[in-house]
């Protein structure tokens, strides 16, 4: 079976190519600059998604996402903005929207409302191939973006990092491998995200983070992505030193979110 992630990939760039050609960059960055005035200490604060990482304890990211590869489709209805507003109320750190149309069946359309309705901070949940979807992110009201090293070259990663800098957003930088790790930490992750799926075979393993956690710095924020069911878990990763949890699916299953977002938490 072919990497799933890199078909995600060939079609992401298709789209960031259509993109381009409805609004191309240059004028995306206008429109930025109209919106948001980029970054300026005294309108909007900079990175919350990762002042909140840094907060004691694990902060709680929840997802907002409709299919998965894996999985296919979680939520037939998929009242997304109702779902991120019940998050918000039961105690999410943070937001994870999916705006990848094809395989998670996602839209920019999707964070901007949300953006719209909650103060949380939001992480684009997308596959960065190009710098324009940072830009694109920025203009969508995403707080963060996430940079996947299988996807990219360590001096890619650093350039991007350096434009999220410039636009006062965040970037997640997701690794699988030892060595993607070490890829992250030298091209200047502030944070790094371990995904415990597998991507060929689709396994989750939640010890993946345990064992790739060691390999980060302290002054990293780390984040666990994927797989994580209960307070146990929790609880594991906790013990080593995980800033962060990224939940998608067993919330989006749940028919109570604040509740099982309540029991994933201890309370």
């Amino acid at each position: 079976m072919d990497n799933i992630l890199n078909t995600i990939a060939k079609a992401t760039k298709l789209r960031v190519e259509n993109a381009k050609e409805r609004l191309p960059l240059n004028r995306l960055i206008e429109k930025i600059y109209e919106s948001y005035c980029l970054y300026d200490n005294s309108t909007q604060e900079a990175f919350p998604f990762e002042k909140t990482l840094k907060k004691p304890g694990i902060s709680f990211i929840c997802e907002v996402k409709k299919a998965s590869p894996s999985k296919g489709i979680i939520d037939p209805v998929y009242p997304f903005v109702q779902i991120a507003k019940e998050y918000e109320e039961a105690g999410a750190d943070a937001v994870s929207v999916l705006t990848e149309p094809e395989f998670f069946k996602g839209e920019n359309e999707h964070l901007q409302d949300i953006r719209k309705n909650i103060s949380l901070p939001i992480l684009r949940k997308d596959f960065t191939v190009d710098e324009y979807q940072i830009y694109e992110a920025k203009y969508l009201g995403a707080d963060a973006v996430l940079l996947i090293c299988a996807l990219l070259d360590e001096e890619i990663i650093k350039k991007y990092i350096s434009i999220c800098d410039k636009l006062g957003l965040s970037a997640l930088v997701e690794a699988h491998t030892e060595e993607e790790i070490k890829m992250a930490v030298r091209a200047g992750a502030r944070i790094v995200g371990v995904n415990n799926r597998d991507l060929k075979t689709f396994r989750v393993d939640v010890s993946n983070s345990i064992r790739l956690r060691k390999l980060v710095p302290k002054s990293i924020c780390f984040v666990s992505e994927s797989g994580i069911q209960n307070h146990e878990d929790i609880l594991r990763l906790q013990d080593c030193g995980v800033d962060g949890v990224l939940i998608g699916e067993s919330l989006m299953r749940s028919t109570n979110k604040k509740e099982k977002l309540k029991s994933l938490k201890g309370d």
